[in-house]
């Protein structure tokens, strides 16, 4: 499972590098730009949410030994 969610992170991180060369930063609300900014915000949701379960695992795991 560690392994997975590492992948899924980098792909995250990859979708955000990606929709960061989309964005127009004179207009950021207009067109391409408003659907990578959503795309950005996916992303970096994404990682928190993975982070959290990846932490709640790690609480999982040290109560399980207690």
């Amino acid at each position: 499972m560690k392994i997975f969610t590492i992948i899924l992170i980098i792909l995250a991180i990859a979708l955000i590098s990606f929709n960061v060369t989309m964005l127009d930063f004179k207009k950021p609300f207009e067109g391409n730009s408003m659907v990578a900014l959503i795309g950005i915000v996916a992303s970096l949701s994404a990682i928190f949410i993975l982070l959290i379960f990846r932490m709640s695992k790690k609480i999982e795991e040290k109560l399980k030994n207690q």
